[in-house]
């Protein structure tokens, strides 16, 4: 099934239908993993704060340091994978991936943790835009394209909403390190498979790989997101605004360098296309918003409602459900309506979810939160569907990883984004209303620090005082989540209106050029 490996070769796509999905197949195994990782730790955190004891910064830093680093080396990864073979990526990253479980799930330090998880993020990366663009060369016709990404798309989608019900799971029977095990035989069949299945394609491109500009993209992206996690929390310092800074520095060097580029690692020129844009806009905005709430949901679930990891996770379901009915249903809905419907509906989805959050009395109750959750996978997996489809088509086939890396950049980044920001913004929010606990010392400022803390802090109180601070703490959570929740939705409706007025009306995805 391999083609050959010369440069522009191209995998046999055209064999029977059953191969072809066989090679989808492979690659979906791969990315529900990678996928799954960036929200399986949400359920997980209680058990883990009471093992490892991280403060505030390292629960935020073990959360989203996943999808922060996979998401500033996919431009990298991407053009590694156009020149030097997508297949020969995909596997060395998968076996990185697995390699790097296994440190994760042995840690006995918070900070040993986080290493596990930059280095999944690494193998993650050089996963996710061979999928996408082996799909693009693999799948020539145009509506088997789109059912391909349609499945794509579900696949990472429901892999998200997944993570935390299989997490709660594996918490629940075995413990949080099992999180990080279930990956391993995952790995190895996949690799097996992969090997004999998947072709091999590398772009007829000559030009050697810019590597001052890769390293400007990976320390522009890590160096924005850590700023826009420090200036978030509201209590940022010179230092956290001026790492903002130079990441939209580095970035706009990194831009620069593109277009004065012969053989670009990204082609940034892409971008003044409306629909390309706009599709990217909508990716990140679809996986800010799961992200974010996927990640504060499961908190809630635990903290406020008392659930077990195992209870917390199944009630995420519906997120899941949904993300998969629209991810199906958008190249169906796309095929006769066009983009820009598509877009606008799975957008106006994820606004209607927020503020339905927003301006429900709290405390909350879980039908409400069911519903949420509903909208926002439904919005998810329509608009993250029509917009996977834009970039892949918008492109010639030897182009294929950019599209990919601009498609995963933006995923990774809006699950990465939506934990960094939108959870410090709530973070802020509830140590801002944590008034009046009968508590000193150490014990008010872990308290104080987030939710899990104050949970601990009650426990070791106990008695009045504990109950005392459990109200406060379940109280500060619900009053936070209300104020965050308009706040994503203002986000997200401000996209929605510019990414609509950025595609024409009726456009729809061609075959690419």
């Amino acid at each position: 099934m391999t083609a050959a490996g010369r440069p522009g070769a191209a995998p046999s796509a055209g064999g029977p239908g059953a191969s072809r999905w066989a090679m989808l197949a492979v690659l979906c195994s791969s990315l529900l993993l990678v996928a799954m990782d960036a929200t399986i730790l949400n359920v997980a955190l209680p058990s883990l704060i009471a093992h490892l004891r991280p403060g505030p910064l390292e629960q935020l830093w073990i959360i989203d340091i996943y999808g922060l680093v996979l998401g500033g080396l996919l431009v990298t990864s991407g053009a590694v994978s156009d020149r030097f073979g997508r297949k020969l990526l995909f596997l060395t990253g998968f076996v990185l991936f697995g390699l790097a479980s296994v440190v994760a799930a042995t840690a006995d330090s918070s900070w040993q943790l986080i290493a596990g998880r930059v280095l999944l993020g690494l193998g993650g990366a050089m996963v996710m835009p061979s999928t996408l663009s082996l799909i693009r060369t693999i799948f020539t016709d145009d509506r088997e394209r789109a059912l391909a990404i349609g499945i794509w798309a579900a696949v990472a989608g429901v892999g998200a909403c997944l993570g935390p019900l299989i997490g709660g799971f594996l918490v629940e029977h075995f413990n949080w390190s099992a999180a990080f095990w279930v990956n391993v035989p995952v790995v190895v069949a996949t690799v097996v498979a992969g090997l004999r299945l998947l072709p091999e394609y590398r772009a007829p491109q000559h030009g050697p790989l810019d590597w001052p500009a890769a390293l400007l993209s990976v320390a522009g992206v890590v160096a924005l997101a850590w700023g826009i996690k420090h200036v978030a929390k509201g209590s940022a310092d010179p230092a956290d605004v001026g790492v903002l800074l130079l990441g939209c520095l580095l970035l706009a060097l990194f831009a620069r360098r593109q277009l004065a580029a012969h053989d670009p690692l990204l082609d940034v020129r892409l971008f003044r296309n409306g629909p390309f844009l706009a599709a990217a806009l909508a990716t990140l905005l679809a996986m800010l918003a799961i992200g974010a709430a996927l990640f504060l949901i499961s908190l809630w679930l635990q903290y406020v409602h008392g659930y077990s990891p195992a209870q917390a996770g199944l009630r995420t379901l519906p997120s899941a459900a949904a993300m998969l009915a629209g991810s199906l249903s958008s190249p169906w809905i796309m095929h006769r309506t066009g983009v820009r419907t598509v877009l606008a509906v799975g957008l106006g989805a994820l606004v209607a979810g927020f503020l339905l959050l927003a301006l429900t009395p709290v405390p909350n109750g879980y039908p409400v939160v069911a519903g949420v959750l509903a909208l926002l996978g439904l919005g998810d997996g329509l608009a993250m569907t029509a917009a996977a489809s834009v970039l892949v088509s918008s492109v010639p086939p030897r182009r294929a990883g950019q599209a990919g890396a601009v498609s995963e950049t933006a995923y990774e980044l809006g699950v990465g984004l939506g934990v960094a920001l939108l959870g410090s913004v709530h973070g802020a929010l509830f140590t801002r209303h944590m008034t009046g606990l009968p508590l000193g010392g150490a014990e008010l400022a872990e308290a104080r620090g987030s939710v899990g803390g104050a949970a601990e802090a009650a426990r070791r109180a106990g008695g009045e005082t504990g109950r005392r601070v459990l109200e406060t703490a379940r109280a500060a959570f619900d009053d936070a989540l209300t104020t965050t929740a308009y706040v994503s939705a203002a986000i997200v409706a401000v996209v929605t209106v510019i990414t609509v007025w950025l595609v024409p009306r009726g456009f729809k995805v061609t075959g690419g050029h």
